[in-house]
């Protein structure tokens, strides 16, 4: 673990948790305010509609970002305390030299990733990904997903002509056939499919490539400050409540967010919510092996300088709030 003694020696003393049904306090610092990056604005909505953000002890401010690199920069600036990421952006900002802790996991079994062919294209299995022009998004989830799906073929990166596109690029890519192959999310693979005939890869393999995997990771200045510690069990407890809430009320979950926020038809909410497995939330002990998986895949591609250790990206402070709320 990342200084782990260290760690659970500055904060254990200070943290305070509330959770329904069982008390759970050490020590008697008074919690901070907390500045938690947000994308999408998904971490507001959801604390929003499960109403878990009228239960929080201490104020959280949810400042929306366009990815992980400009979580990044603000985290090394000094404007965060927390941030809600992707699998890979704790990996790439610990190979640049900035080791940001995990602190909590949540993960759902089946990715949300599909890898997606344009119009006229359909790839029966992965190995007929050899020579297509697959698009490639570098330093995100969808590397590393792609990366495995080559695996999985027996093929590596040099094995397709590589596109490297935005996210938001990728859609229109399929769309005009500039790709051949895509790593999209719902709702644009059902509707891609319905609307010029793109088409899903068929191999059963592909269903079982990745888990979808997201991290709070947090600045390690925060946790070595009593105030802004003992705020962070109490958020990580009303953060699983949420999810939990959001597992047993999926079309309220849809209607508030994708529907209401983001205001998407309802055949797109639909298609979003059919493609999500439940969310459930990990141990540090049990996130680790996932992550030197990830890990493991980027070096062996050559998209890592060096392979670490897993364990050293997290600490296991606040498990016991995960067990307790989960």
């Amino acid at each position: 673990m990342l200084d782990r003694r260290q760690f659970i020696l500055s904060t254990l003393a200070v943290v305070s948790v509330s959770i329904p049904g069982r008390a759970f306090a050490v020590g008697e610092a008074a919690a901070a305010p907390l500045t938690v990056a947000d994308q999408s604005e998904l971490l507001r909505n959801l604390f929003e509609a499960s109403g878990e953000a009228a239960k929080l002890g201490s104020p959280v401010a949810f400042p929306n970002f366009a990815g992980g690199p400009a979580i990044l920069e603000a985290m090394r600036a000094g404007a965060l305390d927390l941030a809600y990421v992707g699998d890979t952006p704790p990996i790439q900002a610990r190979a640049s030299g900035t080791l940001l802790p995990i602190v909590a996991t949540f993960t759902r079994p089946v990715a949300e990733y599909r890898l997606t062919s344009r119009p006229g294209l359909v790839i029966e299995k992965l190995a007929e990904l050899k020579g297509k022009k697959v698009s490639y998004v570098e330093g995100s989830g969808r590397q590393a997903f792609l990366i495995e799906a080559l695996n999985r073929a027996g093929l590596k990166l040099d094995d397709v002509e590589r596109v490297n596109l935005r996210v938001a690029d990728l859609p229109d890519a399929i769309r005009t056939g500039a790709v051949d192959v895509a790593v999209l999310q719902e709702p644009f693979v059902t509707r891609l499919t319905k609307q010029v005939g793109a088409a899903q890869v068929r191999d059963p393999e592909e269903r079982r490539l990745l888990p979808s995997t997201s991290y709070i990771y947090a600045r390690p200045e925060v946790l070595a400050d009593p105030p802004k510690a003992a705020a962070i069990g109490p958020f990580l407890s009303a953060f699983v409540r949420a999810g939990n809430w959001s597992n047993a009320n999926r079309d309220a979950w849809g209607e508030h967010y994708y529907s209401g926020f983001q205001r998407l038809p309802p055949e797109d909410t639909a298609s979003i919510l059919a493609a999500q497995a439940p969310v459930s939330f990990q141990t540090s002990a049990e996130a680790i092996p996932h992550h030197q998986r990830l890990i493991d895949i980027l070096y062996q591609a050559g998209s890592l300088p060096q392979r670490f250790d897993a364990a050293g990206s997290f600490v296991d402070t606040f498990d016991p709030v995960i067990v307790a709320s989960r």
